[in-house]
């Protein structure tokens, strides 16, 4: 059975950073891409960043481009967002999600094993 569990979360001031973790059992980690999505109340899950299984390369949502970066430890099982210069409106739950296979993708419906999601709160 594929697990994932997140940690990280917590509530940080705006302009304050945040490093989440996410650690995967029962799958072979370092054939498996990886991906951070957040799901805010009210609205839809929305990528986050995307990660091949070897880590040479990645991809991050647009409105996140140069705040947020994910990366991945094969020899920890693990996978990180760091996330910086946080403001309001990145208040949400993140959830990290598994794939079988090594390419990246963006959508939710590509990746089959989830974890419980961490919540995120950014407020002064």
């Amino acid at each position: 059975q594929v697990q994932l569990v997140e940690s990280g979360g917590g509530l940080v001031q705006p302009g304050g950073s945040l490093r989440l973790s996410c650690t995967a059992s029962g799958r072979t980690f370092s054939s498996a891409a990886m991906a951070w999505f957040r799901q805010a109340p009210g609205k839809e899950r929305e990528f986050q960043a995307a990660i091949n299984c070897r880590g040479g390369g990645s991809v991050h949502a647009d409105s996140e481009k140069g705040r947020f970066t994910i990366s991945r430890d094969n020899a920890k099982n693990t996978v990180y967002l760091q996330m910086n210069s946080l403001k309001p409106e990145d208040t949400a739950v993140y959830y990290c999600a598994t794939r079988n296979g090594c390419y990246l993708k963006t959508g939710a419906n590509d990746y089959d094993y989830w974890g419980q999601g961490t919540q995120v709160t950014v407020s002064s």
